[in-house]
C-alpha cells in the first residue's frame, strides 16, 4: 500500500517529516510521496532520516518506506485554485530551486501585506514575524492565520476567520500572484519530475471545464491524474478513471494527509475505505524511463541494412532494463517488419513509426495506433505533375508499391524495400482510400527533386495539406501534412506516456529533422547531412557503418549518465 499525496508541518500539516516516516512505519506503507505546499523544506529531512532507519534495518529486514520527493504547487486557472503534484522531482536542482525561490518570495511579500491588513484594519496585534515565530519552518497559509487568531482570542473558531478576516472576499484577505497549471507541469517537468493533476473532483468544474483544463494540462505534458482519493465516491472515481483513459494519463491516488488539521483523515488509508495499490506508482515510475526514437537506414543499420551484433547487445541491454525503442523510418511498415525480424528486435512495449510518421504500429497488439493518407484528390494532382516532370513516383496499399511500370528507379528501390509491386494504368484511382506517402525518385540528380519540391509548394492548395522532406539524395518524399518524424514522436510520447524531457531522437537526412526538433535530446550521426548537425544537440563520433549510435546506447543504458 502506498500514499502520494502527503503533508508535514513544513507546510500545513502537522507531523514532522522525521516522524511522517514513522507513522508510514506503522501503518505499513511501502511507500509515500511528500508533497507539501509550494515548498521542498521537509524533504532532505525526510530522505536522510528513512535512509539511516533503511541502513540500521538491513539485519533484520524491517520494512522501511520509499519516501519520494515531491511537492503540490497551489496555481490558478479562470479564477479557481488548482493544484498540482509534482512526484520524484530533482528538488535540489538549479532551475527548479530557483523558480521557486522567486515563488516563495512573492507568497512572502502577500503574507506581509495580509499581517498589515489585520492590524491596521482589524486592529490585530499581529505582524509577518510574529506569525512565523508562532508556526516556525511551516509555509504559512490562511489555515495559519485561522490558528493564531483563535490561539489569542480573537475568533471563537477556525471557520470565523475565514467568514470574518481571510476568506476570498474578507478585508483582510490579499490574493496571491500564483502560477497558472501549465506553468506548474513545465516546472516540475524541468525538475525532471512527474506532474500530476491533484484531486480535481474538489474543483466542482462543470464536466467539459474539467476536460479543457485536462486537455491544456495533457499538451503541457502531464503524466497523470489523481483518480482515487480520500473523499471521491464510487462515481466521482469511476469519471476520473474514464478522464484519464481518454486522455492517456497513468492514475494516481493519495489520501491528503494533514495529520490533526484534517480529523478523522488517516495516512494511507483516508476515510477509512481508501486503498492505492504498489502498482500506482510503478506505473507512474515508468514514464520516467527513456525512449530512443531511431532512424534506420544511416542511423541504426549498417549499410548493408543489417544490425551488428554490437548494436543488438547494446539494445537488449536498453529494453533489458525498462526503456523503449521506437524504430523511425521512411520505410513502408512491411520493410521495417522484415529488418526487424531479421535482426531479431523483439521488445516489450515497442512501436514503428513508419511512412516517415503516416502510419504508427503496436507490435505488441500488432495493429496500427494512428494512420494518415494523402487524399485520392491530392494523389492524382501530385502524380499527374511528376509525370509531366518524367519523374518516377509511386504509392502504397498497407502491403504493396503501387506503380504504372517497371524502370530503374523502381529496381533500385525494391534492392533495399523487399515487397510486392501491383502495376496499374492510374495510381490515383488503384488507391480510394489515399496513400501513406507518395515516393519520388531520381537516381542521379537532387536539382531536379529540389526543383519538382519548390514546383508542389507553389500550389498553395497542395502546401497546405502536404509536407515534402528528402530522406536521401535520391528519394523525395510526399506525406500529408500531419504526418512527418516530429509529429510522430510527440504522439508516442503521449501514447505510452514517458516524459517529454526523457526523450531521444537519432538520423542522419532531413527527413529526421523534425524528430531530432521534437525530441528532448537530439542526435546527428557522424555521417548525417551538415544541415542535420548543425541542428542536433549532439553529433556522434562515428558513422553508421562503424555502429556510431552505440556510444548513445551505451550512456542511455547508464543511470547516472545525463547528456550534455
Amino acid at each position: 500500500m502506498i500514499d502520494l499525496h502527503v503533508h508535514s508541518n513544513r507546510s500545513d500539516g502537522t507531523l514532522s517529516p522525521r516522524e511522517l516516516v514513522d507513522y508510514a512505519i506503522q501503518k505499513g506503507l511501502t511507500a509515500f510521496a511528500l508533497t507539501d505546499h509550494d515548498t521542498v523544506e521537509g524533504l532532505a529531512e525526510a530522505l536522510s532520516y528513512a535512509e539511516q532507519l533503511r541502513t540500521a534495518a538491513r539485519e533484520t529486514q524491517t520494512g522501511i518506506p520509499r519516501v519520494i520527493p515531491g511537492i503540490e504547487f497551489s496555481t490558478e486557472y479562470q479564477g479557481r485554485d488548482v493544484h498540482v503534484l509534482g512526484l520524484d522531482i530533482d528538488y535540489r536542482s538549479p532551475a527548479f530551486t530557483d523558480a521557486l525561490r522567486s515563488f516563495v518570495e512573492s507568497r512572502d511579500e502577500r503574507n506581509r501585506r495580509m499581517c498589515d491588513r489585520l492590524r491596521e484594519t482589524a486592529g490585530i496585534d499581529i505582524s509577518y514575524e510574529k506569525l512565523t515565530a508562532a508556526f516556525p519552518g511551516a509555509v504559512i497559509t490562511r489555515a495559519h492565520y485561522a490558528k493564531y487568531l483563535l490561539n489569542h482570542g480573537y475568533i471563537r473558531s477556525l471557520p470565523e476567520a475565514f467568514e470574518r478576516y481571510v476568506g476570498d472576499h474578507c478585508p483582510c484577505y490579499v490574493p496571491r500572484e500564483k502560477v497558472t497549471p501549465v506553468q506548474a507541469v513545465e516546472l516540475i517537468l524541468a525538475a525532471d519530475g512527474i506532474p500530476v493533476l491533484a484531486h480535481p473532483i474538489l474543483y466542482r468544474m462543470s464536466d467539459a471545464r474539467l476536460e479543457q483544463l485536462v486537455a491544456e494540462l495533457k499538451e503541457a505534458g502531464l503524466i497523470g491524474i489523481e483518480a482515487v482519493y480520500s473523499t471521491y465516491s464510487s462515481a466521482e472515481e469511476r469519471q476520473i478513471r474514464e478522464l484519464a483513459q481518454k486522455y492517456r494519463l497513468l492514475i494516481s491516488g493519495g489520501s491528503d494527509f494533514h495529520g490533526a488539521n484534517k480529523p478523522g483523515l488517516d495516512l494511507g488509508v483516508g476515510y477509512g475505505k481508501l486503498y492505492v495499490h504498489d502498482e500506482v506508482w510503478e506505473q507512474l515510475e515508468n514514464s520516467k524511463k527513456k525512449i530512443l526514437f531511431t532512424d534506420m537506414d544511416g542511423t541504426l543499420l549498417r549499410n548493408d541494412s543489417t544490425v551488428s551484433p554490437a548494436m543488438k547487445e547494446a539494445l537488449d541491454r536498453l529494453t533489458g532494463a525498462g526503456h523503449h525503442l521506437v524504430l523511425s523510418s521512411g520505410r513502408p511498415l512491411p520493410s521495417i517488419l522484415e529488418v526487424r525480424e531479421q535482426a531479431g528486435l523483439f521488445y516489450p512495449h515497442m512501436l514503428i513509426i513508419s511512412n516517415n510518421g503516416a502510419l504508427i504500429y503496436d507490435c505488441d497488439a500488432e495493429k496500427p495506433i494512428l494512420e494518415q493518407r494523402i487524399c485520392q484528390a491530392d494523389l492524382a494532382a501530385v502524380i499527374q505533375l511528376a509525370h509531366r516532370w518524367g519523374l518516377h513516383i509511386h504509392g502504397y496499399t498497407r502491403s504493396q508499391i503501387v506503380c504504372t511500370q517497371d524502370n530503374e528507379e523502381l529496381r533500385f528501390y525494391r534492392r533495399r524495400i523487399h515487397m510486392p509491386v501491383k502495376y496499374v494504368p492510374d495510381i490515383a484511382a488503384a488507391l480510394p482510400e489515399g496513400s501513406f506517402k507518395l515516393q519520388t525518385i531520381h537516381l542521379t540528380d537532387r536539382s531536379r527533386l529540389e526543383a519538382f519540391r519548390e514546383a508542389l509548394l507553389s500550389q498553395a492548395d497542395l502546401s497546405e495539406r502536404l509536407q515534402i522532406a528528402f530522406s536521401n539524395d535520391r528519394y523525395l518524399e510526399i506525406l500529408p501534412r500531419g504526418a512527418g518524424k516530429g509529429n510522430a514522436l510527440r504522439y508516442v510520447t503521449d501514447y505510452l506516456p514517458v516524459l517529454r524531457t526523457h526523450t531521444y531522437a537519432a538520423g542522419d537526412e532531413e527527413n529526421d529533422l523534425s524528430m531530432l526538433e521534437a525530441a528532448h535530446t537530439g542526435i546527428a550521426m557522424a555521417n548525417a547531412s551538415e544541415r542535420v548537425k548543425a541542428r542536433a544537440d549532439l553529433v556522434t563520433e562515428r558513422t553508421n557503418e562503424e555502429d556510431g549510435l552505440l556510444e548513445i546506447l551505451r550512456a542511455m543504458a547508464t543511470p547516472s549518465y545525463s547528456f550534455p
